[in-house]
């Protein structure tokens, strides 16, 4: 049997055993699966940490050989709890969150509000109050009356006027799916930079926010996508941003002090694939960003990214248990085995929202039978609940067996459900040698205590 273990798109903690059995930082997965159980997200912590380290340094190395500096934001969205929100900080990053229940997660990590940024498209007065209360290092404020509403907030509150980001989008259109990509002019995220008639909307934003005592014009945002494996889209928004950047200041006398990249920084989800490399993007941006400012005559800012997927995706893996094996004839003719594990759609939406690719490996034991073209399925009532769309699997695959699918730390318990009221899994955080549950297992008395009859 063909493996990809050791190396990616698995963490680097993950390791195959001469038996055939896997292990994650030195915990055999037969043993997570009984004191656990599945489906499990299994989250490697050195391979995470290692990972925010990375990209902290890359960035701070290569902006500080050009004299900027630069903070990295973790985009909690990709997933957050207590104790990676703590993680991450403890390894130097600040943390993204984009609605008041990811800000109150950071909060309870233990993450000063300076260190907070608020995200959001329709963020309520509740969350815009309980942000201005934390004393968040900045609100990125997405339209025109939200500017006004955070003003008017802020001027309620009394205090120190708010720092707010206003963002932009730049028309670079970068990454995977069209739902994921930001930066295209219909959408929903922020004030564009296109001006066909008058001021953009995005200078209108910054020339509203100057209106307003009440607020700190900390600087643009910009974000243009997710899942980018090609650096040339950052340093073409990053253009975009400089030079409305020195167009404010040319209008107003006012040099925002910070801008904001974003992230979207793509991870390898199939054998074979190459993840975007930190020092490499970070070299690239911080070369275009200098060139820019030098050709528009303005100092640099201070920069900001947002890595997200880039520093949990690669640490974690879903841990399933294989349930009915059928062989199913295709239109062509070929057979296709479709394996059905006890999880699906519920535990990982991104293969029926936006068919994305993952690949599985049976990692419970030695599995020496030829492969065969298998689809992995899940459990829902709905023909779509797929979880790998295709990939090789051995022919003996058979019900009991532990089925791994890769590259699942990001996006998959954040954007879970309990579809046909499946109960979602449990996050375990593996670490030399020992395990630990981060987020317990949802029950069914967990579901029926919101059910008031």
């Amino acid at each position: 049997m063909s493996t990809t273990i050791p190396g990616e798109p698995w963490s680097t903690g993950v390791a195959r055993a001469a038996d055939g059995a896997t292990t994650v930082a030195g915990v055999d997965v037969r043993a997570l699966a009984a004191e656990h159980g599945t489906p499990a997200y299994v989250l490697d912590e050195t391979d995470l940490r290692s990972r925010a380290r990375g990209y902290r340094r890359a960035f701070e190395t290569a902006f500080a050989e050009i004299g900027a500096g630069v903070d990295v934001y973790y985009a909690g969205k990709a997933f957050l709890s207590v104790a990676v929100a703590r993680w991450v900080h403890e390894e130097g990053l600040r943390v993204d969150t984009a609605t008041g229940g990811e800000l109150a997660v950071a909060l309870r990590a233990g993450v000063p509000g300076a260190d907070i940024g608020l995200h959001g498209n329709n963020k309520s007065d509740t969350e815009i109050a309980r942000a201005l209360e934390a004393g968040v290092g900045r609100i990125i404020v997405d339209s025109l009356v939200e500017i006004e509403r955070v003003a008017d907030a802020a001027a309620a509150r009394g205090g120190a006027p708010a720092p707010v980001m206003v963002r932009v989008t730049t028309g670079v259109h970068a990454g995977g799916h069209e739902y994921i990509s930001t930066a295209h002019e219909d959408q929903k995220f922020g004030l564009s930079i296109a001006s066909p008639d008058g001021d953009s909307p995005a200078m209108r934003g910054l020339l509203a926010v100057l209106a307003r005592p009440e607020l700190r014009l900390l600087g643009i945002h910009s974000h243009i996508g997710s899942q980018i494996l090609d650096p040339s889209g950052f340093e073409v928004a990053a253009r975009a941003v400089l030079t409305l950047r020195a167009q404010l200041a040319e209008r107003t006398g006012v040099l925002v002090e910070e801008v904001d990249l974003g992230g979207g920084y793509g991870i390898a989800y199939l054998p074979g694939e190459v993840a975007l490399d930190p020092d490499r993007i970070a070299k690239d941006v911080a070369a275009s960003v200098q060139a820019t400012a030098a050709d528009l005559g303005t100092p640099l800012p201070r920069f900001s990214i947002e890595p997200g997927r880039a520093i949990v995706g690669p640490a974690g893996l879903t841990l399933y248990t294989v349930g009915t094996v059928k062989p199913v004839r295709t239109d062509d003719g070929s057979v296709r085995t479709y394996v059905s594990v006890d999880g699906g759609m519920s535990d990982n939406i991104r293969p029926a929202l936006y068919g994305a690719a993952y690949h599985a490996e049976v990692v419970g034991r030695l599995a020496s039978a030829q492969t065969v073209l298998a689809r992995v399925v899940g459990k829902h009532c709905e023909s779509g609940d797929i979880v790998v769309h295709e990939v090789q699997l051995p022919a003996d695959v058979r019900a009991g067996d532990l089925l791994a699918v890769a590259a699942t730390g990001a996006y998959g318990r954040s954007m879970a459900s309990n579809y046909n009221h499946v109960p979602r899994p449990p996050v375990i955080a593996v670490s030399d040698g020992e395990t630990r549950v981060l987020v317990r297992r949802e029950t069914e008395d967990d579901l029926l205590a919101l059910d008031l009859g």
